[in-house]
């Protein structure tokens, strides 16, 4: 391994010996300095130096530099607490605040947002900078995601998140000057812009610019109406919910969230696990009839909304590739006001079924038209996991005392292991191949897991062997990682029978409305926690996977039942109605929530 080259510092003084090619921001917090920024060690993804709120003083340099782009030197003094770079610091934040919106009391980036925690750092005073600010746009009407410019320090890490993360780029820097905003080409909104509404941009957005539309509202409305309000909670959720209550992440977080759920009086609490289970059935026999019937392959997983806006935007020819399957919540939702209510003797008009998701992009698929039956939407409203730490918290529920508490079991109360891995990349892959093995081979896999699919890679891929079978298969999550994937089907050079893809780096365990993962609001993490946080988050949910005694999904009981009684088998006429949807090959925006 070739030695890296060091080279001499001084940070206030003090002798330091740090690698060559840092920048004095990262150099600083390697020798225990942190210099306020917006930028650096947050997400690494910004219009680099444009806030200044990181100027140092360092020798040989021309008067004050931004420390997160200019490099360290040989022989370097660097300055960071003397009275000039200080008072620069102060004045860069004043400018950033003299142009926003600072109703920080109503934004729900209290608690999290950047530019108040540098502002406290720097000692920004408020209004020593007035004047006429740069006309707002106020987007409110796409399902997933609000925009308000007035909240916005054009940082650029949004418009960068969207390039690296999905490959798209819906986002720039509108206009010229004193007027220049962040916004989708032309100041669209993102209802009528080709945006995947996956919320990434809201991840990495240091303030309330970019936040997702809330529905608590709409819940709120039908307790008061005395609906049968029944929640379900995405695997991912666990992951990831103890994290707003100060718990360190890779914390599971799933008896005390349900504990709250239940104080906070829904009818009832299910786990989104078994509409998982549901659709591995008829993902699992619709990829074996395409393989026996030589249907159109790939066949390519359907359970991620943004992928699926994705696919109606960019790749509508190859609609026909997509497993028709609804997502396990809509599954869900669609059985609940069906199956269940059917059991319960409640009329389906008076249920109000709440999915709690890692994702904003779910609340795009909540309100399409395919998604329901006789005039009911199988969903009614979708909550992020940031939404439901805020409705915990205004409730006054204190999370640290809730007890450990499972879900309802009656119906559909029963989940599997596999289930339980939807919510990381490859998990819906390694799920289906599990029950695909039984159906195949007539014999259950062992040992049950399928390795070669899991990992954070941006492409995977595997070739098993299923009595006979030889199932090529890829795994990948990102739209920029799947456009690979995706121009190979295209072209008519694609090798694999079965393709799982999801929106978000990562899977769901990284949704757009999972919480925020910002160092300068962890002291307790790791350093490297931007590096880590999405495999601590994957390990709850194989380590659940582990703990369960049942963990391939054609074994739930409870699943077999509903088949018994009620489907009949996976593909019946009565699955397809309720269980499947379809897709737009003309999509040109979202229809009106």
């Amino acid at each position: 391994m070739e030695e890296k080259k060091m080279v001499n510092i001084k940070i206030e003084g003090h002798p330091y010996q740090v690698e060559a090619g840092l920048t004095i921001l990262e150099a600083a917090k390697v020798c225990g300095y942190e210099i306020p920024s917006l930028c650096a060690f947050n997400h690494g993804e910004c219009s680099l130096a444009s806030c200044r709120v990181c100027l140092v003083e360092a020798t040989g340099a021309r008067g004050l530099v931004a420390s997160c782009v200019y490099p360290v030197s040989e022989g370097m003094e660097i300055k960071i607490s003397s009275p000039k770079a200080t008072k620069a610091r102060r004045t860069s934040v004043e400018l950033l605040l003299s142009n926003h919106n600072m109703n920080c009391q109503q934004c729900v980036k209290n608690g999290h947002c950047e530019l108040l925690h540098v502002a406290n750092i720097t000692g920004a005073r408020e209004g020593v900078y007035q004047g006429v600010k740069t006309e707002t746009t106020l987007d409110i009407l796409g399902p997933g995601i609000m925009r308000d410019t007035s909240k916005c320090i054009l940082c650029g890490r949004c418009i960068e998140r969207c390039k690296k993360a999905q490959g798209i780029g819906i986002l720039g820097f509108e206009k010229r000057g004193f007027n220049t905003i962040v916004a989708p080409a032309g100041n669209r909104s993102f209802a009528t812009s080709p945006c995947l509404q996956c919320g990434q941009c809201t991840l990495v957005c240091p303030t309330g610019a970019l936040t997702e539309m809330s529905e608590i509202p709409q819940i709120d409305k039908a307790m008061a109406e005395g609906k049968y309000v029944i929640v379900q909670t995405a695997p991912a959720v666990r992951s990831a919910i103890a994290e707003e209550f100060g718990e360190k992440i890779g914390t599971c977080g799933t008896g005390k969230m349900v504990a709250a759920l239940h104080r906070l009086g829904f009818y009832r609490v299910y786990d989104t696990n078994f509409g998982a289970d549901l659709t591995i059935m008829e993902e699992g026999y619709e990829l074996i009839h395409r393989l026996t019937n030589k249907g159109t392959l790939p066949q390519i997983t359907s359970c991620s909304p943004g992928w699926i806006n994705y696919l109606e935007y960019y790749y509508p020819d190859l609609i026909p590739n997509v497993s028709t399957c609804k997502s396990p919540h809509e599954m869900m939702g669609a059985v609940i006001k069906t199956y269940w209510a059917e059991k319960k003797g409640i009329d389906p008009k008076d249920i109000f079924v709440v999915s709690v998701m890692p994702c904003t992009a779910k609340k795009t698929e909540e309100i399409r038209p395919q998604n329901g039956h006789d005039g009911l939407r199988d969903v009614d409203a979708v909550l992020t996991t940031r939404e439901l730490a805020r409705l915990i918290k205004r409730s006054g529920i204190n999370w640290s005392k809730l007890p450990e508490e499972e879900f309802d079991p009656d119906l559909l109360g029963d989940y599997t292991g596999a289930a339980v891995i939807f919510g990381v990349t490859g998990g819906v892959m390694e799920a289906a191949l599990r029950t695909a093995h039984k159906v195949l081979t007539g014999k259950e896999a062992n040992p049950v897991t399928f390795t070669d699919v899991r990992g954070l890679e941006g492409v995977k891929e595997a070739t098993l062997n299923l009595n006979g079978t030889e199932l090529k298969v890829a795994v990948t999550s990102g739209m920029k990682n799947a456009k690979v994937l995706l121009d190979e089907i295209r072209a008519g050079k694609s090798e694999y029978a079965f393709i799982e893809i999801m929106c978000c780096p990562g899977g769901c365990i990284n949704g757009g409305g999972q919480p925020y993962v910002k160092p300068c609001f962890l002291p307790n993490e790791d350093d490297n926690i931007l590096d880590t946080y999405r495999e601590k988050r994957a390990k709850v949910l194989y380590d659940e996977d582990e703990r369960l005694p049942i963990r391939q999904s054609h074994n739930n009981p409870q699943i077999q039942e509903l088949y018994k009684n009620y489907f009949g088998e996976p593909l019946s006429e009565r699955s397809e109605e309720l269980l499947h949807t379809s897709y737009n090959a003309d999509r040109v925006r979202f229809p009106e929530n």
